[in-house]
């Protein structure tokens, strides 16, 4: 009562407090949000001033995803639609600053190639139908508005492409070579130069002999800063704590198959008496069975040696109808495998067929309108013919076959078993050579005739019992303890330090940039990169997550903003330029005499000739020397150049013949080769340039 009476006398005061903590909460949301750029929350980039709306890009992701399905990632989805809506901004800026538009007319052809090979739109001619285009417009708008914003999108996409081949055709059309840049390009490609040369190669001198600082590195780089740009960048570290199964799971799981061979004894609440449950051993239905009790269902098929894993393939195919093999472990499965049945069969048949479908079969075109009936006295009367004359079959397949293998008078070509339907699949491997027959499936009536078949080998039909290795309660719980230990540890002390103590492997992972998401060793995973990346995480800092095959503890290492490299980052690329750049300069100090051969004998190498060197093809020997090269070519003929520092050593050469490609009465064919080459480079080269000039605020790792 007393602390009641307390709060009582202290209640405007404690009032006033919580409402300071929640203004100071909402204020420290809004410094955060405006520290992330007001932009930043509603859209997902801004490129040249335009906005890209966050929810519309997330929309077309998320169409897109479905079009691609499980087979692409929402990173790798992500980045298609983010490199769509690149282009169409920065394109859509330059198109209309030219004042391009579409015609209708122009937008009708495109629509009419893009629908050329779908029948929806197609007359009976085979071309597209203007009629049907509306009439599709017509019936979506009414019934599905969202086919119908799909269809304006698909129409909208077809009208940018249009404007966007109008101007890349433009910049096109304005790329002509002069007749004198035909005249200079056949020159580079043909004038030849001979010439003798020494080189003292940077070999001569060991890369241990030559210091590079950090400090050099740096004002290298600040002197190239355009070839030296970097985006942002973070390196981590970390140790994975797997939850894979103990060798005491392993052996469970060994014993818990081994239990299903026999029978066993299961008391019945309804009947209040003890059941007897047939075993693998003894079950009269090994369908029911292994759907019942196999983490992969029953596959009622014929199985060839090659199609059976290497390391019980042949114990399987020496087994006979009834032998029971295992328990084995293939992979992280423990299996019961019991032969069924075995026999002689071909692994390989050709067959062609004439298909006759009817209103409803599986697939079947809006164009084929007879009934069953009627597809199955049309087949019954094409089976009598070819039984009688198997020449007129391929004629037959073209007149009638409602698919696309009457273009090749119905042939199939070769099918392994299972690959075709049930029924089909059936006639011709169990049927031989030459066998013609009517087989009805879900596509319809099938006059088969079955073609050449490999020579019979064993087949064996199979139930396997699979059970998964799966981790133990206990084995997660330890994993997660050690984990937990583990993360604990390395908040107070060394990471790499704790980890050595514990016998566990740390993972570097370096140059991870904003938007990756694949970490080596753990697959996609866009958490751990948001984290690296987020302003409140520094250098040093540390955290658990959670990941498909258990936890990672992983560390922030490096983190790098976008801009000049570091000299870490750089001295890869600059440190040997500079110890080229030092050993010439050594080379340069160390060299006597003027003449090749006195270099030569100062230097300990030889006097070496050259003859036929070109611009085009600028190589001395092995070596691709284009700065030697070009001081030869401006050397006259008797004259001996400067040393030259090139790409594999120093040089000096002494030029001994200029060799002027035949002049041509004419170089328009040079002139229109090359203009020809620019103009095939244009589109990429056009709008790599305009992306690189383009100012681009990129805020998609906000949402990704």
């Amino acid at each position: 009562m007393a602390i009641l009476n307390s709060i009582r006398k202290r209640g405007i005061f404690l009032i006033l407090i919580i409402a300071l903590a929640l203004f100071a909460f909402i204020l420290s949301d809004v410094l955060t949000k405006g520290s992330r750029g007001p932009k930043g929350q509603d859209n997902i980039a801004t490129i040249n001033g335009t906005d890209i709306p966050r929810q519309s890009f997330m929309e077309e992701v998320e169409m897109t995803q479905r079009n691609y399905g499980p087979n692409a990632t929402t990173g790798q989805v992500m980045n298609m639609v983010w490199e769509q809506e690149l282009r169409r901004v920065i394109l859509d800026e330059q198109i209309e600053k030219a004042g391009i538009t579409v015609e209708k007319a122009q937008l009708d052809n495109a629509l009419k190639s893009q629908l050329a090979n779908n029948p929806t739109f197609l007359n009976d001619a085979g071309q597209v139908d203007e009629g049907k285009i509306q009439e599709y417009i017509a019936s979506i708008k009414s019934s599905s508005p969202q086919m119908y914003q799909q269809w304006i999108k698909f129409e909208e996409g077809i009208s940018q492409s249009v404007m966007q081949n109008t101007y890349f055709n433009l910049i096109k059309g304005g790329i002509r070579s002069t007749v004198a840049e035909g005249e200079q390009e056949y020159h580079f490609q043909n004038d030849n130069i001979n010439f003798q040369y020494v080189v003292v190669p940077y070999s001569s001198i060991e890369d241990k002999d030559i210091t590079v600082s950090d400090s050099e590195i740096e004002k290298y780089v600040s002197a190239h800063k355009n070839d030296y740009q970097t985006d942002a960048k973070a390196d981590i570290q970390y140790v994975l704590f797997s939850e894979t199964p103990s060798e005491t799971d392993i052996e469970a799981n060994k014993e818990e198959i081994a239990g299903f061979l026999n029978n066993r004894v299961e008391f019945n609440n309804q009947t209040k008496t003890n059941d007897t449950i047939p075993g693998f051993k003894n079950t009269a239905d090994y369908e029911e069975f292994v759907n019942a009790n196999s983490d992969v269902p029953y596959a009622d098929e014929w199985l060839f040696k090659n199609e059976l894993p290497v390391a019980i393939a042949d114990d399987l195919m020496n087994a006979e109808k009834g032998d029971i093999y295992g328990p084995y472990k293939l992979d992280n499965t423990y299996n019961l495998t019991k032969v069924l049945d075995t026999k002689m069969m071909s692994d390989s048949a050709d067959s062609k067929h004439i298909l006759i479908r009817y209103a409803g079969t599986m697939r079947a075109p809006e164009t084929i309108t007879r009934t069953k009936d009627e597809a199955n006295k049309l087949a019954d009367s094409i089976l009598t013919v070819v039984k009688k004359d198997k020449s007129k079959f391929a004629d037959l397949a073209r007149e009638f076959s409602d698919d696309g293998s009457k273009d090749n008078g119905g042939d199939l070509g070769t099918s392994t078993p299972g690959r075709m339907v049930a029924p089909f699949d059936a006639f011709i491997f169990d049927n031989p050579e030459g066998t013609i027959g009517l087989v009805e499936t879900d596509f319809g009536y099938h006059i088969v005739e079955v073609g050449k078949k490999s020579a019979p080998k064993k087949a064996i039909k199979v139930a396997t019992v699979v059970k998964n290795i799966e981790p133990s309660e206990k084995t997660l719980n330890d994993v997660f303890s050690q984990a937990s230990k583990f993360e604990v540890a390395v908040n107070k002390g060394d990471f790499t330090e704790k980890a050595k103590e514990q016998n566990l492997e740390v993972k570097p992972v370096n140059k991870i940039g904003p938007m990756d998401a694949a970490i080596p060793g753990i697959e996609n995973n866009r958490t751990i990169v948001n984290w690296a990346f987020n302003t409140d995480t520094k250098v040093g800092d540390t955290k658990r997550f959670s990941v498909s095959n258990g936890y990672v503890i992983a560390q922030l290492t490096r983190k790098n903003k976008k801009g000049l490299m570091s000299a870490a980052d750089a001295s890869a690329t600059v440190k040997p330029i500079l110890i080229k750049e030092k050993k010439a300069e050594k080379i340069r100090k160390s060299i006597t005499g003027n003449s090749l051969d006195e270099i030569a004998k100062s230097q300990n190498v030889t006097v070496k000739t050259a003859s036929g060197i070109t611009m085009a093809n600028p190589r001395i020997g092995s070596s691709s020397e284009p700065k030697v090269v070009g001081s030869a070519f401006g050397t006259k003929a008797g004259e001996t150049t400067p040393l030259i520092d090139g790409n594999d050593g120093v040089y000096m050469l002494k030029v001994t013949a200029f060799n002027p490609a035949p002049k041509l009465d004419s170089y328009i064919t040079q002139a229109n080769k090359q203009s020809t080459q620019d103009a095939s480079a244009a589109q990429s080269k056009v709008f790599e340039a305009l992306k690189k000039k383009a100012e681009i605020e990129d805020y998609r790792a906000n949402f990704y």
